[in-house]
């Protein structure tokens, strides 16, 4: 991606320029359900964390993999917009792999994968970030045995309780054997699934907050 290009798309992602996002099927009464936060929350610094994990500053090759676009709102439990909520989101790379000390998987690191962002809800709640696929990791000694690919995030803003949880995909053959995954009631499952959206490898995943 061009730097141009790169400049026009994080200002679309800041801006919320996307058309209205409405709340999906899920009536939602109740905040997004939480979940593990996992062994590899990032730990070594890193200056960008933008809207753009498929490219890092100063780099210029892209991420490998499926490049993916998330958007949606954040919102709460009575569906109403949350404008500057702060949403911090880490997944592994397109080949399962943190980047992370104490991940000593086999996986590849890839270098032009930012990993991490740190991004903000803007107008009538709106959140967008590119990203790639996350791969599926192993967890246990059996290699069969991995999560499915997900993305974690912390989200949060001053006058609502703070969730820390997982997005899932949907249609991945993990989700059926994931443990935490599975831990879930139906209703919990289909709130914390991304949608697919009428364009290829884009999803909606909208966030819910109870005010306190």
């Amino acid at each position: 991606m061009k730097a141009d290009n790169r400049r026009a798309f994080l200002k679309k992602s800041l801006l919320g320029t996307l058309g209205a996002v409405v709340a999906g099927s899920v009536n939602a009464q109740t905040s997004t359900p939480r979940d593990a936060e996992g062994p590899f929350y990032p730990i070594t610094p890193q200056k960008d964390k933008d809207a753009d994990l498929t490219k890092v500053a100063g780099k210029s090759g892209t991420a490998k993999g499926t490049i993916i676009e998330i958007y949606g709102q954040v919102l709460d439990t009575n569906l109403q917009p949350i404008e500057g909520a702060t949403i911090d989101l880490w997944q592994a790379n397109s080949f399962g792999k943190y980047h992370h000390p104490h991940d000593n998987s086999d996986a590849p690191i890839d270098e032009h994968f930012q990993s991490w962002a740190i991004i903000q809800s803007g107008k009538e709640g709106k959140f967008r970030f590119k990203t790639v696929m996350p791969g599926a990791y192993p967890y246990q000694a059996e290699p069969e045995d991995q999560r499915t690919p997900h993305i974690h995030m912390k989200i949060g803003k001053h006058g609502y309780e703070p969730v820390l949880t997982q997005m899932y995909f949907p249609d991945q053959e993990q989700n059926k054997t994931d443990g935490l995954y599975q831990r879930k009631t139906a209703e919990q499952q289909a709130m914390m699934t991304a949608q697919y959206t009428d364009k290829a490898n884009q999803f909606l995943y909208n966030i819910f907050l109870e005010k306190y």
